[in-house]
């Protein structure tokens, strides 16, 4: 059970960024299914989308939950939120560029993509974020 405890308290920030990276690959998700699925808009359009309100929600939560980042000037805020949007920039390009390839290029399903390229943006996101964003 210490073991346990210890490995717990050693790797809490990256279990909590799991956690909220999770949340956000749930945000984006749920954006995306109903504009694909429902609406029927293109793959990329769908995921443009579901990018910016997952950025937002991510950003919100990131902030003060997974980096502990407490400032919320206002110059404090709109520096870390113009450090992360361009890190999430990145990744949203790779992942729509993704999505653009396999599923309106290739006709690949889109459900599926769109979870196999949210594991190496979650991955992708943190690193930007930890190094770039909230770097201590």
């Amino acid at each position: 059970m210490n073991k346990i405890q210890s490995l717990i308290s050693k790797y809490k920030h990256l279990l909590i960024y799991l956690v909220f990276g999770v949340l956000t690959t749930l945000v984006n998700y749920l954006v995306y299914y109903p504009l694909y699925n429902l609406l029927h808009l293109s793959g990329t359009v769908s995921n443009i989308i579901a990018w910016a309100v997952a950025v937002i929600f991510a950003f919100i939560t990131n902030k003060p939950l997974v980096f502990q980042s407490c400032d919320w000037s206002i110059k404090t805020t709109l520096e870390e939120f113009w450090k992360f949007t361009l890190c999430r920039v990145g990744s949203g390009a790779l992942e729509t560029g993704f999505i653009f390839l396999t599923v309106d290029i290739l006709h690949w399903n889109g459900n599926l993509m769109k979870l196999v390229i949210s594991v190496v943006v979650v991955a992708l996101n943190y690193l930007g974020s930890k190094l770039f964003v909230f770097k201590k």
